[in-house]
């Protein structure tokens, strides 16, 4: 990628890390609200009373000798996803596909046992993968089936939309594909890639890996520019009754489309990143400036998506 200096980037009106933190975050997000998002427990059960649909909840694990009992339970169980309530990054999640005899197979194909499973429960609860090292709860939710229109663009693991929500309004929006560089796993930072989309479409705009360009998916060759995501404005409608559920002003909506249930939250996100704006090949601030300079803000969900896709979009 060709290298831009700092007057560029401003006049693309890229937001950086100080004017995130200071002007947006500090500003916007009461920090007694943190709690909310950093639980993926807490925001489960909060999502449900606002119409915004998760994964299904199959155990919650929260002392070391209810560790046994998940043994019990995991004989009738396919595939399943264990989570660590408070990790972030995607650290301490294992996701089985299916049970092949007494062994687990992962997504990346490894067979594991029950044996090993507890032995994961066990550091999830002592920490091991929480911000700040706190000892934590372990969460066992169904596998998400990603929809096969976006699942084939994938590497092993399941695609995922970030939308950057502010004072309810979804601003900018990408999605995130797993690649062999980031095992699987959809994290830009270990070489994931992302893609920019259109908020009033939900269309695939330019992708990034690393910082730099892409037109083909780094592992299956596939074109990325043609990507549609299924049941847009409903995702878009999700991430919006986010802001109801939480208070919090500026903060990252993850969610996926399973291929049976259609979208799903996956968790939210207080301090989201800024590569987004890479994938996008634009900045956030003049979005963010234009719902603050709002006379009249919309108060209902469908009233801001409205408004985003309308203002937001790149036709």
């Amino acid at each position: 990628m060709k290298w831009i200096s700092p007057r560029q980037l401003n006049r693309l009106g890229m937001l950086n890390m100080n004017q995130r933190n200071v002007g947006y975050i500090g500003k916007y997000n009461d920090r007694r609200m943190f709690p909310l998002v950093d639980n993926k427990l807490k925001t489960k059960l909060l999502a449900t009373e606002y119409e915004v649909t998760t994964p299904k909840l199959l155990q919650v694990i929260t002392q070391q000798h209810e560790i046994s009992h998940f043994r019990e339970r995991a004989d009738a169980l396919e595939g399943f996803a264990i989570k660590p309530a408070k990790g972030s990054g995607g650290k301490g999640i294992l996701v089985i596909l299916r049970r092949e005899g007494d062994s687990y197979i992962k997504a990346s194909g490894a067979a594991i046992t029950v044996g090993t499973l507890e032995r994961h429960l066990s550091n999830i609860l002592a920490g091991l993968y929480s911000l700040g090292g706190a000892p934590d709860v372990a969460i066992v939710e169904d596998l998400i089936q990603s929809a096969p229109s976006l699942a084939k663009y994938s590497f092993q693991g399941v695609p995922d939309i970030r939308i950057v929500v502010f004072q309810g309004y979804p601003v900018m929006a990408m999605l995130r594909l797993a690649t062999k560089a980031s095992d699987g796993k959809a994290n830009l930072h270990q070489g994931a890639v992302g893609v920019g989309l259109d908020i009033a479409t939900g269309r695939g705009l330019n992708a990034v890996q690393y910082n730099r360009p892409v037109l083909l998916h780094p592992d299956n060759g596939l074109a990325l520019g043609h990507i549609v995501i299924e049941a847009w404005k409903t995702m878009l409608l999700m991430a919006s009754r986010c802001y109801e559920a939480t208070g919090l002003g500026y903060m990252g909506v993850d969610l996926v489309v399973d291929a049976q249930q259609g979208p799903l939250l996956l968790e939210l996100n207080a301090r989201p990143g800024l590569a987004i704006q890479m994938a996008n090949g634009r900045g956030l601030r003049p979005r963010l400036q234009k719902v603050e300079a709002l006379r009249k803000p919309h108060y209902s969900p469908e009233k801001r998506v409205e408004y985003a896709m309308a203002e937001f979009g790149y036709l």
